[in-house]
């Protein structure tokens, strides 16, 4: 994930910035064209996310895709404001890069924790009071932000996102009784509400220009056609990432195969964080001598496009190509729980159906003929094998599935610290004997 929104975002920014400079005939600055490839690299694959999950696919690819996209994005935003600032006059060596990078980046994450640190001292005088704990959470958001972006003059998006993986991280507990369940619903619903104002305000601004006396077709007439250009190179710059990133995404944290690189290639969508930013350029060449009206019209146009051909094709698509590289099917863990549940609901079910016969107002019932009406009770005849024990042989270690026993101590869903090691070592040595 660090991979990705880190040295991802840059050569990304500076590809789609390279191609919009040397091929796109708007005669920008290199600056405007890496404004615009920086705010074109912020993905946000909540689609494919949640086809991910409704599928059932691997936990692994999913909280890589969504991983990605949360610190993705506050990446993004750092460069753009650096580029941004850079077209609106402002000039850095590259010493001053550096600095801005560092300040804009540590100090957000200092103040995010620090409100982090505050506000969880403050629940932990709340008790059971879900209204108040919601509001908190709702009001320390906004005084992080303008805090971090208005006083300190660093990413308050940046702070924002440090305080909600400080709130995941360490305060799960600092939510008590059901707020836990309502302070997730509640952000959902902001973060639907936000969505959908940016995609409502971003339509309309883009059809103003497009119908407006002063559209960008009249001065622009292959508009479309460099969109879909456009798209093109933004999967051109995608695949470039995960290529050059593939051996360290390969063999570090989670481990990643050629199948799942093919899934994150196709799962940079952009979507919110994208338009939001152009909107903001669009806003300032209304009133800027350095950006000029037709520059964040055409900002905007690209930016809305890039989305929609993303949400239409790449999200619409994303499950035929699950499906092509057979990753749609459960697991082998998966599939042994499914088979353990399903063993167990039915011993409870005989037994249920056992008791019933045993009743003494329903047990002179037909119960034959009963059961031959119940289809889950009809092919139970003989004696069942439980699922859990093993038909290969002891140096068979596939049917124990050693792989998904990693990836469960790499998810964290066991233990922590020694003890999950010497847990592992413990089944390693004893349930997996040496070959």
């Amino acid at each position: 994930m660090l991979l990705l929104a880190g040295p991802g975002v840059l050569i990304s920014t500076f590809f789609l910035g390279s191609a919009l400079k040397l091929i796109f005939p708007y005669n920008w600055s290199w600056k405007t064209s890496l404004l615009l490839g920086g705010l074109l690299s912020a993905t946000d694959p909540v689609a494919v996310v949640a086809l991910l999950k409704e599928l059932g696919a691997s936990k692994k690819l999913s909280t890589i895709i969504e991983g990605e996209s949360l610190m993705n994005d506050g990446t993004a935003i750092v460069v753009y404001q650096l580029f941004y600032r850079m077209v609106l006059g402002q000039s850095f060596n590259w010493g001053a890069v550096i600095k801005f990078l560092a300040q804009v980046s540590l100090g957000a994450l200092g103040i995010g924790m620090a409100f982090g640190f505050a506000s969880v001292l403050w629940l932990g005088f709340i008790f059971n009071d879900t209204v108040i704990e919601i509001t908190l959470t709702l009001a320390v958001s906004y005084v992080a932000y303008f805090t971090a972006q208005e006083g300190s003059d660093v990413s308050g998006v940046l702070t924002v996102m440090t305080l909600g993986m400080f709130y995941s991280a360490v305060a799960r507990t600092a939510f008590k009784g059901e707020s836990q369940q309502s302070l997730h619903h509640f952000w959902e619903m902001v973060a639907y509400i936000a969505n959908t104002l940016i995609f409502i305000l971003s339509g309309v601004v883009i059809a103003e220009g497009v119908l407006g006396n002063g559209s960008i077709f009249k001065t622009h007439e292959n508009s479309w056609g460099y969109l879909a250009l456009l798209y093109v190179f933004v999967q051109i710059s995608r695949v470039v990432v995960v290529a050059v990133l593939f051996p360290f995404l390969q063999y570090f944290g989670y481990g990643l195969d050629w199948k799942e690189a093919i899934i994150l290639v196709w799962s940079g969508l952009r979507g919110a964080v994208a338009l939001a930013l152009s909107l903001s350029v669009k806003r300032t060449s209304d009133n800027s001598s350095y950006i000029t009206s037709d520059t964040g019209t055409l900002f905007l146009f690209l930016t809305g496009g890039i989305v929609f051909l993303t949400l239409i094709v790449n999200g619409s698509t994303t499950q035929l190509v699950l499906h092509i590289l057979n990753m749609d099917k459960l697991s082998a863990a998966k599939r042994r729980i499914l088979k353990y549940t399903q063993f167990e609901m039915l011993n409870k079910a005989l037994e249920a159906f056992g008791d019933l016969g045993d009743d003494e107002e329903l047990g002179p019932a037909d119960w034959p003929t009963v059961k031959r009406y119940i289809s889950c009770l009809n092919d139970v005849e003989g004696e069942r094998v439980h699922p859990h024990i093993s038909t290969g042989d002891d140096h068979n270690r596939d049917h124990m599935n050693l792989e998904d026993i990693r990836v469960r101590f790499l998810n964290g869903k066991l233990l922590c610290g020694c003890v999950s090691r010497y847990i592992y070592i413990y089944i390693y040595i004893h349930i997996y004997p040496a070959t």
